[in-house]
């Protein structure tokens, strides 16, 4: 049955967030298993690292919202999947998971969603919008806290002959893995980062984005300033703005309301995210909305980083509180600041063990190749 299996997953854009990078490496994972497979999505960074032998990417302008471009993309889709015979279409998100649903009506085809974050919804259309991700075959929740989500938020629309289930989101271990690193690179990227004092680096990665906690972290660095009375580490944010002009200039004067200016960078982006993780002492997940999965307590783990991560979301699933880093009160800058200077006072033989068991954490439970063996098994189910 594998040989015969053929499918077609439909993203917005190809970049480089976590449904993103899902997309991407189950799509490569698929052909190894005997399984053709094809990418519809309107373009990306991603799109120029897929190999065109494996994988066949098609342009369609999925990111758009308008009821138009979507009955368009209907069209375009039903014929697509005649035309290639294709088995299962997977949406990864509501815009085109709607001209998804409709195609797969017409062509008889099997439709699997997954849910990637709590969608926002201020009103009954919203919500009804929002519901489209509930309405395939196959539903699958990218964390424990995402798959208790869809009950409580959309039992009205969940069909019980559906299957909903769980599988975690997974990471290149090979990529985000501390021993492919050399001293060479990390001193270049601190040399680029204008770092070049023999102090700790506290790393915060993530878009620019009120809900990521900036502000929040900003507030508690100036609270340990104020304890150690001195400078004694750098804060590192990482993360492009995405226009969000006004919000960076805001993060920007309350570093200088707080005189942290030297000690705090902003980096717009790193295309090496593993050495970012690596030249990094602590690396912190701010959030004061919940994260569906948490990609960068996943990474930092792998990298054999100790992790500082808000108590809500999905970081309460990755990170073992006091064993591969710790948890701390979301939205109270206290609470960071604790946690931040009981790791600081940590002595390395402790901070290794961490980092030993946050690896194996990662590398048991989270790995890419455990989430794209899941993911093909439910196809085959589904199709047999």
């Amino acid at each position: 049955m594998s040989s015969n299996l053929k499918v077609l997953q439909v993203i917005p854009k190809l970049g480089y967030g976590g449904a993103e990078t899902g997309c991407y490496d189950l799509a490569h994972y698929l052909p190894e298993n005997g399984c053709e497979s094809f990418i519809i999505t309107s373009g990306g960074e991603l799109t120029k690292f897929i190999n065109k032998k494996k994988v066949r990417l098609i342009k369609l302008p999925v990111h758009s919202k308008n009821p138009l471009i979507i009955l368009f993309n209907t069209i375009v889709l039903i014929f697509i999947i005649l035309f290639n015979n294709i088995s299962i279409v997977h949406a990864r998100s509501r815009a085109p998971a709607w001209s998804c649903y409709f195609a797969t009506k017409v062509t008889r085809r099997k439709f699997v969603t997954t849910f990637h974050g709590t969608y926002n919804f201020h009103s009954k259309i919203k919500k009804f919008y929002n519901s489209v991700m509930v309405k395939s075959n196959l539903i699958i929740a990218g964390s424990n806290f995402i798959f208790s989500h869809i009950k409580n938020n959309y039992s009205d629309y969940l069909d019980m002959k559906k299957k909903l289930l769980v599988i975690f989101r997974g990471i290149n271990v090979d990529y985000f893995d501390p021993t492919t690193k050399t001293e060479v690179e990390e001193k270049n990227l601190l040399n680029s980062w204008g770092i070049e004092e023999n102090k700790k680096i506290i790393l915060l990665p993530g878009r620019l984005t009120y809900w990521k906690g900036q502000e929040l972290f900003l507030d508690a660095i100036n609270l340990i300033n104020m304890q150690l009375g001195y400078e004694a580490f750098y804060a590192v944010i990482l993360g492009s703005d995405q226009g969000r002009d006004l919000f960076k200039k805001k993060l920007i004067r309350l570093t200088e309301q707080y005189r942290m200016t030297k000690q705090v960078k902003f980096i717009n982006h790193c295309k090496d995210m593993a050495l970012a993780y690596k030249v990094s002492d602590i690396i912190v997940s701010s959030s004061i909305e919940p994260e569906a999965f948490g990609r960068v307590a996943v990474e930092a783990q792998s990298m054999e980083k100790i992790i500082i991560a808000s108590d809500i979301g999905g970081s309460k699933e990755t990170v073992i509180d006091e064993k591969t880093g710790y948890l701390f009160e979301s939205g109270n800058a206290n609470s960071l600041c604790e946690k931040i200077l009981k790791v600081l006072n940590l002595d390395e033989t402790t901070l290794k063990t961490f980092g030993i068991e946050g690896r194996k954490n990662i590398v048991s439970k989270f790995n890419v190749e455990k989430m794209c063996f899941s993911t093909y098994s439910e196809y085959k189910k589904l199709i047999n």
